[in-house]
């Protein structure tokens, strides 16, 4: 009964997050073509809360992907798609992690996280593995216990 505890406490231990600030990838494609790939280079990726430091909404906890794409000329710009990846203060999607805005000639579709770098590429984010792979562990750990 105790290993139960014990690996209990160690499920929790790494699905509780700390309230700090997370790391997430910083950048807008239009200025730096490396933004809209799949997964972006690490020298991409910041510190939210010393990144924005300076701001006065307090410590971000939430990442975003904004991907833009603007599907005829407008103003002498040419029709283009944008990927936008930057740090939140808010998270703006209550019930789902992305929602879309669309108007004349454009749309948005805009998803926030709350794992170090997962608006990166959509995969699952590391704490969801570490989750479901201590959850593995015991089952296991039950499964040998009734033996």
């Amino acid at each position: 009964m105790q290993y139960i505890y014990v690996i209990s406490a160690l499920i929790l231990a790494i699905a509780v997050q700390q309230g700090a600030a997370i790391k997430c990838f910083v950048c807008n494609s239009h200025k730096d073509a490396n933004c809209a790939l799949d997964m972006p280079p690490d020298n991409l990726l910041k510190d939210c809360q010393e990144h924005y430091s300076s701001r006065d909404k307090g410590i971000p906890t939430f990442c975003r992907k904004i991907t833009q794409v603007i599907e005829f000329a407008v103003n002498g710009l040419p029709p283009e798609s944008r990927v936008i990846r930057t740090c939140g203060f808010l998270n703006q999607t209550s019930n789902s992690y992305c929602y879309q805005r669309a108007g004349f000639g454009g749309r948005q579709v805009v998803c926030s996280c709350d794992t170090d770098n997962c608006n990166g590429a959509t995969s699952l984010s590391s704490s969801t593995v570490a989750v479901v792979g201590a959850a593995a562990v015991v089952l296991g750990a039950l499964q040998w216990l009734q033996r």
